[in-house]
């Protein structure tokens, strides 16, 4: 399925991984039993770190599944941090909350259920990270509504931005070519300094200039 990554060099990357504590590691056991798409230790660890290099407090997270990134970010901005998890399933939300709750970190992550370009515009202020994750048809419609609620020298981080490989070809699905539509607003943006990491299925990080 990764057409991105070298299969053995992947799976050496996730080798040398360090152990997750015992509530990451549910998730992930969870996801995997039940194909429930969430980012992963490599690319959590990503998030983590560009949160706490850039001392990030305020996150704003679009499409959170089971709460697995939220988690990670949660724990980076801190105890006087706050995170919005979204997500359009009520039952994702109830069970990430389990999970926050046993992690300790529920004080600081605020749980909104609906569509997450939707939430995004009933909460007020701007955001240091806008991490986002979404149904990849809307990914040019969260350019437009994210980009512009990132603060200065924040960050607009997208996952899947490679799709498995899948933006290459020169037949694409509609999905895919939401993708490279997105690829295409935010590299050419002038409000943004963009990259694409090639990790798993692709990570784009833009600063907002």
């Amino acid at each position: 399925m990764n057409e991105i990554t070298n299969r053995e060099v992947e799976r050496y990357i996730y080798d040398l991984l360090p152990p997750r504590d015992v509530v990451l590691r549910k998730m992930e056991a969870e996801a995997a039993k039940r194909a429930i798409p969430i980012i992963g230790p490599a690319v959590a660890r990503v998030l983590y770190l560009l949160a706490t290099a850039t001392g990030a407090k305020r996150v704003f997270e679009m499409g959170s599944a089971i709460g697995y990134s939220t988690l990670w970010l949660a724990r980076a901005v801190g105890e006087r941090g706050e995170v919005f998890y979204t997500d359009g399933n009520p039952k994702n939300a109830k069970e990430a909350e389990g999970y926050f709750k046993r992690a300790g970190v529920s004080k600081r992550i605020h749980v909104m259920v609906g569509n997450a370009l939707d939430l995004l515009q009933q909460v007020r202020g701007d955001f240091d990270i806008i991490f986002n994750d979404v149904d990849k048809y809307w990914y040019p419609d969260v350019f437009k509504v994210a980009v512009p609620r990132v603060r200065k020298g924040g960050l607009f981080i997208t996952d899947n931005v490679l799709w498995s490989g899948r933006v290459a070809r020169s037949r694409p699905d509609l999905s895919t070519r939401k993708i490279q539509e997105f690829n295409r607003l935010i590299y050419s943006s002038t409000r943004l300094f963009t990259t694409i990491l090639p990790i798993r299925d692709g990570v784009a990080v833009c600063r907002k200039l």
